[in-house]
């Protein structure tokens, strides 16, 4: 297993590209097995979770190509309808393949996910959508079992809370339904945008992307899509706290500005200096030169659906209020047991205190920030400790980085291109 090892203290320097978003990649996979054909997908980051998902798309009988970002992902020897539990436990994304297996076929089974380091995500929200296009599902055996007697019916479906997966895995089943399925609190995250456009591009007909209501005209037929995955939104969110902890100076390329405007108001509210343009950031402290320069001020953020603060960045921004001037109140609504950093955050010098769904941050001059063995316990808690471990002096060993790798493209070698001292070793 391997660790990383930061010696902190460094302002971090130049250009860094931002890789294809995990997050838009694994439904569009899931996609292709709505029709027979080769589709291609473009932007793919080589991630543990996209390649789990090629694995899952292998024992359904798919088979893929990959040539650098591109993916190219043939579904016609369609061989069976099961994701096994071997496969589904290392990534609940898995349950992806739910929707499309029932539009396609009219029958999956597929793994339950059960729960995860930040708390349990049930599917109920999926099984009763499901349930409103004339699909029956049993649980038995730590598997669902969803089955159409006959071709899917469209129909009304309301989410009690915008859910992610939910309306992506909805929308799947429903585009080749009979009917009209109006899909009400949906999801607006720009990552169900990219996969309203590839389902677009197979000739679904769709209408209310970028809305909570979403209207999906079931038609008779698909055809194989070429498709291209979204920057990603919380690898950018990443560099840009990096560089607000460090005291540097980076363009942040190949990313889409207008997909984080929470963060960046916050960011500004904090101090920090950027600029963008349709594809890129530039951001840096006031004042080019180190922490000591970039005095933070302490900002409260909640996080909500898009396009409020991402759930996906409270763990980062956590780590860069550690530094700020003030107190900073951190409220989480969205997941339960999402600050399993703050334990890790404490060992480095940080002053935090939970209390119920927020945490309470109380900033510390950066020297007292100090470098510690630190253990990852979820995708994002890993990338906040990276972060700290950037801010801090002397040496942070993060070690479990296999969640880093989750989501996360060479992320150490693109920090150490910006100057910082950082390296991967085996334990």
């Amino acid at each position: 297993m391997d660790k990383i090892i930061i010696h902190g203290g460094r302002p971090l320097a130049g250009t860094v590209e931002v890789s294809g978003a995990k997050n838009a990649a694994l439904p569009l996979m899931a996609a292709t097995l709505l029709t027979p054909g080769w589709h291609t997908l473009h932007n793919v980051p080589d991630l543990r979770d996209t390649r789990t998902m090629l694995r899952v798309l292998e024992t359904l009988g798919a088979v893929w190509q990959r040539h650098g970002s591109t993916v190219r992902i043939d579904t016609t020897g369609l061989t069976g309808a099961e994701a096994p539990y071997e496969l589904v436990k290392t990534m609940r994304a898995s349950v992806l393949v739910l929707g499309p297996l029932l539009g396609r076929c009219g029958y999956a089974r597929v793994s339950l996910p059960g729960g995860c380091a930040i708390g349990a995500r049930p599917i109920n929200y999926h099984l009763r959508g499901f349930a409103n296009l004339g699909v029956s599902t049993t649980l038995a055996r730590g598997y669902v079992e969803a089955r159409a007697d006959t071709r899917l019916q469209g129909g009304t479906i309301y989410f009690d809370k915008p859910s992610v997966t939910g309306t992506e895995n909805v929308l799947m089943a429903a585009v080749t339904a009979r009917g009209t399925t109006v899909i009400k609190n949906a999801a607006r995250e720009p990552e169900v945008g990219n996969l309203v456009d590839m389902l677009v591009a197979m000739g679904a007909r769709i209408e209310g992307r970028d809305s909570d209501r979403l209207l999906v005209h079931g038609v008779g037929g698909l055809a194989p899509a070429e498709a291209t995955i979204i920057p990603d939104r919380i690898e950018t969110g990443t560099y840009l706290i990096a560089v607000a902890a460090t005291g540097g100076r980076v363009r942040i390329t190949g990313c889409r500005p207008d997909h984080l405007p929470a963060l960046t108001d916050k960011l500004r509210a904090a101090g920090v200096t950027i600029e963008q343009d349709e594809t890129s950031f530039t951001v840096s402290c006031p004042e080019h030169g180190g922490r000591s320069s970039c005095p933070l001020q302490s900002v409260d953020i909640t996080t909500l659906p898009y396009p409020g603060f991402p759930t996906d960045l409270q763990a980062q921004f956590m780590a860069l209020m550690v530094l700020g001037n003030g107190v900073s109140i951190i409220h989480e609504t969205i997941f339960e047991n999402r600050f399993m950093h703050v334990a890790e955050l404490q060992r480095m010098g940080a002053d935090i205190t939970i209390d119920g769904a927020s945490a309470i941050v109380r900033g510390v001059r950066p020297e007292r920030l100090c470098g510690a063995p630190v253990m990852a316990t979820d995708l994002r808690a890993s990338a906040s400790l990276v972060i700290a471990g950037l801010a801090a002096a002397g040496e942070t060993e993060v070690s479990r980085i296999y969640h880093l790798e989750r989501g996360y493209e060479k992320m150490e070698e693109k920090l150490r291109r910006l100057g910082a001292d950082i390296r991967r070793v085996r334990e």
